[in-house]
C-alpha cells in the first residue's frame, strides 16, 4: 500500500519541505520589513512565521481551522534573533468571513491559504474587503508547472495502479501562477512583483538536494516560471482615489508686488 502523505504541515518536516519553507521565509522577511502601517494579518500556516519582521503595532495569526491549537512556544521568536515577536494571539476564523470591519488591514499574508481553502474565490474576496486601499497582499503557493509539479503528477498516475508515493501533500488544490493572476486582477490587485524558487528536481535524500543548489541561480536566469514555488506581491488598486501629498505652500507672487499708487492733479 502506498504512503500517503496526510497534509502540508506534516510535509513541511521532510527534506523537501524545508528547502520551500526556508526559501518562502527569506520573501517573506524581506518583503514584510519595508510595509509600513497600523493592522497586519497572517491567514493559516503557523508553522511560517510570516510577520516576524514586521514593525506594524497590531499583528495577527488567523487559523482557518478551529482544530488548530497554538501555544506561546509555538508563535515566540528565540530572544537572540533580535526581530520582534510573532503574534501570540490566533483567531480561530473561517477565511472567507474574517472578523475585521471593510478597510481595516494595512498588510495580509497568506501562506498557501489559497491551495488549501474550500473555496479560494471567497477568501480573495474577503481579503479585498478587509484591505485599505493601497493595501498590500503577499501570497506564496506551489507551482503546479514544476519539476516537483510534475513528479507529483506523475505519482497520481502510478496511484491509480496501486504503486507509488506523493512528493507533494496530497491537500487542497494547488493554483498556477497565471490563473491566481487572472484572480487577483478581477478582485482589483495589481501585482508589483513575482518570484519563484526551488528550481532544482525533486528528492527526498538532503544530500543530493544540497548538491542540486547550484540549479536555483541557473533556474531563475534560464527558466524563471517554472520554479516549485511562487512569491507574489500585490497592492489593492481604486478606481478614481489618489494618495494626497503633503500640501505645500505657495507663495503668492502679487502679495509681494510693489503698489503702485497714482496720484490725481488737482485741475
Amino acid at each position: 500500500m502506498s504512503k500517503q502523505i496526510i497534509g502540508l504541515t506534516d510535509w513541511l518536516g521532510s527534506v523537501p519541505g524545508q528547502v520551500l519553507l526556508n526559501w518562502e521565509l527569506s520573501h517573506f522577511d524581506d518583503a514584510v520589513a519595508d510595509v509600513f502601517g497600523f493592522h497586519a494579518l497572517q491567514l493559516g500556516l503557523p508553522e511560517l512565521p510570516a510577520l516576524r519582521l514586521n514593525r506594524m503595532p497590531h499583528r495577527w495569526l488567523a487559523l482557518p481551522s478551529p482544530a488548530a491549537v497554538l501555544t506561546d512556544s509555538d508563535t515566540a521568536l528565540p530572544e537572540s534573533s533580535g526581530a520582534p515577536e510573532q503574534p501570540r494571539v490566533a483567531l480561530l476564523t473561517h477565511s472567507a468571513a474574517l472578523p475585521f470591519p471593510e478597510s481595516s488591514l494595512d498588510l495580509v499574508v497568506l501562506p498557501h491559504t489559497l491551495e488549501l481553502s474550500q473555496d479560494p474565490h471567497s477568501t480573495l474576496r474577503e481579503v479585498e474587503r478587509v484591505l485599505v486601499p493601497e493595501g498590500k497582499l503577499l501570497i506564496s503557493g506551489l507551482n503546479p508547472a514544476s519539476l516537483w509539479g510534475l513528479r507529483q503528477q506523475r505519482a497520481h498516475w502510478w496511484r491509480r495502479l496501486g504503486v507509488g508515493e506523493l512528493f507533494l501533500p496530497d491537500e487542497g488544490e494547488f493554483i498556477g501562477y497565471w490563473r491566481l493572476r487572472d484572480w487577483l486582477r478581477l478582485l482589483g490587485f495589481e501585482v508589483e512583483s513575482a518570484r519563484f524558487g526551488c528550481y532544482r528536481p525533486a528528492f527526498d535524500n538532503a544530500r543530493w538536494m544540497e548538491r542540486c543548489a547550484w540549479m536555483e541561480p541557473v533556474g531563475a536566469r534560464w527558466w524563471p516560471i517554472f520554479g516549485a514555488s511562487y512569491f507574489i506581491v500585490a497592492v489593492k488598486r481604486v478606481r478614481g482615489m489618489r494618495m494626497l501629498e503633503p500640501s505645500r505652500k505657495v507663495r503668492n507672487p502679487r502679495a509681494n508686488a510693489p503698489a503702485v499708487a497714482v496720484r490725481r492733479e488737482a485741475d
